[in-house]
C-alpha cells in the first residue's frame, strides 16, 4: 500500500510539475523576461508548493532538490516554452486556465497523499495539498510584482483545498489510493474550471 502511494504521489507530482513549468514560463514571457528570467520563474511556479509542503511535513530534503527527475522536467518545459514562445504566447486564455487547473488538480492530490504518508492528520494533511497547489503561483507572482492570484481568483485555494478533502473522504470510505486521487483531482478541476467560466467567487467585503 506505502509504494502504491509513494508512485501516485511521484506521478502527481510531477505532471504537475510539468504543467506549472510551461504556466510559469508562459506568464514569465509575457512578463517580458529573458531566458534565464523564463527558466527561474519556470522553476519556483512549477517546484515552490512541493518545496514548501515538504519542509512543513519535514520531509527533508525536499524532492525538487533530492530527486534530478523534478528539476531537469522543470527546465526541460521551460525552455521548450521559450523556444516554441509564438505558439506559447499565443494559447488561448480559456486553455491556459485549464492548464493550470489540471495542475493544480494534479498538486493537491499529491500534496495530500504526501502529508497522509508522513502521518499528518486530515485537516492539515488538506492544507498541505492546498499549499503544494498554490505555493508556486505565490512566489511566481511575488516575483513578477503582482497580487498573487490566489488572493483575487475565482475559487482557486479553494478549489485545491476541495480536491484535498475528497481525497480524504474517499480514503475514509475505503477506496484505493489511486481511486481516491482520481475523486479529488477531478473534483478540484471540475469545480475550478467551471468557476472561471462562470465568474464564481467567494464573498468579499464591500467597501
Amino acid at each position: 500500500m506505502k509504494l502504491k502511494i509513494e508512485t501516485i504521489v511521484l506521478a502527481a507530482d510531477l505532471a504537475g510539475t510539468f504543467l506549472f513549468a510551461i504556466e510559469g514560463a508562459v506568464a514569465a514571457m509575457h512578463s517580458g523576461l529573458d531566458l534565464l528570467g523564463v527558466m527561474v520563474i519556470a522553476f519556483v511556479a512549477a517546484l515552490g508548493g512541493g518545496v514548501t509542503r515538504d519542509l512543513l511535513i519535514g520531509a527533508t530534503p525536499p524532492n525538487a532538490i533530492r530527486d534530478w527527475r523534478y528539476p531537469a522536467l522543470t527546465f526541460v518545459a521551460g525552455l521548450l516554452t521559450f523556444v516554441f514562445h509564438a505558439y506559447a504566447q499565443g494559447f488561448p486564455a480559456f486553455w491556459l486556465m485549464v492548464l493550470d487547473a489540471a495542475g493544480l488538480s494534479l498538486f493537491a492530490v499529491a500534496g495530500v497523499e504526501k502529508a497522509m504518508l508522513f502521518g499528518i492528520r486530515p485537516f492539515v494533511a488538506a492544507l498541505m495539498g492546498t499549499v503544494t497547489g498554490v505555493g508556486g503561483g505565490v512566489i511566481k507572482d511575488v516575483l513578477l510584482a503582482r497580487i498573487p492570484s490566489v488572493l483575487v481568483s475565482d475559487i482557486y485555494a479553494t478549489a485545491a483545498f476541495f480536491g484535498a478533502v475528497v481525497v480524504l473522504l474517499a480514503r475514509r470510505c475505503g477506496l484505493s489510493p489511486a481511486t481516491a486521487g482520481l475523486a479529488g483531482g477531478l473534483s478540484c478541476f471540475a469545480l475550478r474550471v467551471v468557476a472561471a467560466t462562470h465568474g464564481w467567487h467567494l464573498p468579499r467585503a464591500q467597501p
